[in-house]
């Protein structure tokens, strides 16, 4: 590690502590490479063609997650150095209860995580950002990061999730009652209304994980064909927003997940766990003795 830990760690604690205390959804913690001595969020000094967006409620963070934003960055329609990356945790969670870790060691190991990338990205001109958000859904957190990146012009969001996440973003359950009922005031059903935005600004890099839940890859994109063809029409949705979603392979991270990992530290066998995650996130998990209960 580049910084002293303990320095790290107070720095995301009341980094965290001053944003729960105020009434802010949205906050930008650090900027990637950090400065000397500080940790401090720095505004882009070039154009932001492409603001990835990794939504990061894994815990603990795996070379699989690594892979995806890998696999985003070197293929995103801009240069790296017109590329950025956003690490964003929410700290409440629509579906997830708390977790074995907690927020300031998960931010922790999103800093290390975000390290780990920059040995690769770092001297094209990457720079990561590190942030939190109360906001649970993707439709809300994309406003907000519009708004916070409002001096850039044209810059397009992009996702990354998982197949399952894709799942719950079409979920009615999210959208109240009537989700299908085309509003009279808005011609649009409240579906529409709520991702409507989100589509026009941003794109979702879906990994498909054949086999984890979800069925095969197969399975997984006549999903979102029955999407284009308007089989899901009755949810709510608009079949255009096909165009805004992108199946990529996740093969490369095939029997890498943060659950595993957990199970590996628990029973003690490091093999597994230095196999799943990069040595920033190995190096936090063993100094805060994370997992072990």
């Amino acid at each position: 590690m580049k910084h002293n830990p303990k320095i790290v760690a107070d720095f995301f604690s009341n980094s965290l502590e001053s944003f729960l205390a105020s009434r802010d959804a949205f906050r930008i913690l650090c900027t990637l490479p950090h400065g000397d001595p500080v940790l401090v969020p720095r505004a882009p000094v070039r154009p932001v063609h492409q603001l990835i967006v990794l939504d990061s409620s894994f815990n603990p963070p795996t070379k699989a997650h690594a892979q995806m934003a890998r696999s985003a960055i070197l293929n995103a329609n801009t240069e790296i150095a017109n590329t950025r990356l956003l690490l964003l945790l929410a700290v409440n969670n629509a579906d997830k209860a708390p977790t074995p870790a907690s927020i300031p060691s998960r931010l922790n190991m999103m800093d290390g995580f975000g390290r780990g990338l920059l040995e690769q990205f770092g001297p094209h001109g990457l720079e990561i950002d590190v942030a939190v958000t109360t906001m649970p859904y993707f439709h809300t957190k994309s406003r907000l990061i519009s708004q916070s990146f409002a001096q850039q012009i044209n810059t397009e969001q992009v996702f990354l999730t998982g197949f399952d996440t894709v799942i719950r973003v079409f979920n009615p359950k999210y959208y109240g009652d009537g989700y299908s009922t085309v509003s009279t005031s808005t011609g649009m059903t409240p579906m529409q209304v709520a991702l409507g935005p989100l589509f026009n600004r941003a794109r979702l890099r879906v990994t498909m994980r054949p086999d984890d839940g979800w069925g095969s890859a197969e399975d997984q994109r006549e999903y979102i064909g029955r999407l284009g063809r308007g089989e899901l029409d009755h949810l709510g949705v608009d079949r255009g927003w096909i165009s805004r979603i992108e199946l990529v392979d996740g093969a490369n991270g095939a029997g890498i997940s943060s659950s595993k990992v957990r199970e590996a530290v628990l029973n003690g066998n490091a093999a597994v766990v230095d196999y799943s995650v990069d040595p920033e996130v190995r190096e936090w998990i063993g100094l805060e003795g994370l997992y072990r209960q």
